[in-house]
């Protein structure tokens, strides 16, 4: 398997689904994630293959994630990304720097932990939040990187939130991935 394949997979599971929203700001550290949220999760990805992921503490409110896929000849790629998290209305968020080449900002997705125990993941809708800064309701510009479009959101999170939290606007976000617990503890 290319590491190419594994690290995108991981990003995407994480936080992308094609386009890239991202902030200038990440969430501050001043909440603690939900405790069912810590542990082993799995997953099929896109190419059949099995994604796992382990997310623990790494210190007071920050939190990483390792994601990897074991591809037929037993190969593990291993990508770790911190993250905070946050609280809103009826969402939780998660949030997370990125590298250079995808613009060095933060990118902030949408979680759930279902009765299922099924942990969900929400990417932003890059459509969706360019029509909104047309629109005015948010302020940011549309950016190019390496991995294509992308767009940054200059709005003060607290104006973002507001604008996430407003049932109205729940079809911004996008399922990008399903994990179940995984049975391998």
């Amino acid at each position: 398997m290319n590491a190419w394949r594994v690290a995108v997979a991981a990003l995407a599971c994480l936080l992308l689904s094609g386009c890239l929203v991202t902030f200038k700001d990440p969430i501050p550290a001043n909440e603690a994630a939900p405790i069912p949220l810590l542990g082993e999760w799995e997953r099929k990805d896109e190419w059949g293959e099995r994604q796992y992921l382990s997310i623990s503490r790494s210190g007071s409110n920050v939190y990483k994630a390792r994601a990897w896929l074991d591809d037929e000849d037993g190969l593990k790629e291993v990508d770790e990304y911190g993250f905070t998290v946050a609280h809103h209305g009826r969402r939780w968020y998660v949030s997370a720097g990125l590298p250079k080449r995808l613009g060095a900002n933060f990118a902030i997705a949408g979680f759930e932990l279902t009765a299922s125990n099924e942990l969900v993941i929400y990417n932003l809708d890059v459509e969706r939040i360019l029509q909104e800064m047309q629109g005015g309701i948010l302020q940011g510009q549309p950016v190019e990187t390496s991995e294509g479009e992308a767009v940054l959101v200059t709005s003060p999170l607290d104006q973002v939130f507001g604008y996430l939290d407003d049932q109205a606007n729940a079809d911004v976000f996008v399922e990008v991935a399903r994990y179940q617990r995984s049975s391998e503890q």
